[in-house]
């Protein structure tokens, strides 16, 4: 079931000979669920024809576990007083934590 993005998304794609840019915002939706080998990921743009759009993104586990190493490696980035989206990481990082102690 998707849900609406609190914040806000930017996705490029970059091709040879082409390049793609999307935004997804507050009127925009998300799903991410697991899978047997990892992450699936979708967003999704509502709208007439013109400007609807999608991704559709899959992370098997030792990417998915990679990616959140280096956002480890790199959480300074985030200010110190943007205590808001520092408290947000917290709680979520949080809940995965006890949920992967859970038998």
């Amino acid at each position: 079931m998707s849900k609406p993005i609190p914040d806000k998304a930017e996705v490029a794609l970059e091709y040879p000979d082409k390049f793609y840019v999307g935004t997804f915002a507050h009127s925009s939706r998300f799903d991410a669920h697991l899978d047997p080998t990892g992450l699936a990921l979708t967003l999704e743009r509502p709208g007439p024809e013109d400007v609807r759009k999608s991704i559709h993104m899959h992370l098997n586990w030792g990417l998915l576990a990679a990616i959140i190493d280096e956002i480890a490696t790199n959480i300074a980035a985030i200010p110190k007083d943007d205590v808001v989206h520092r408290e947000q990481l917290h709680e979520s990082v949080a809940a995965l934590h006890e949920a992967l102690k859970a038998p």
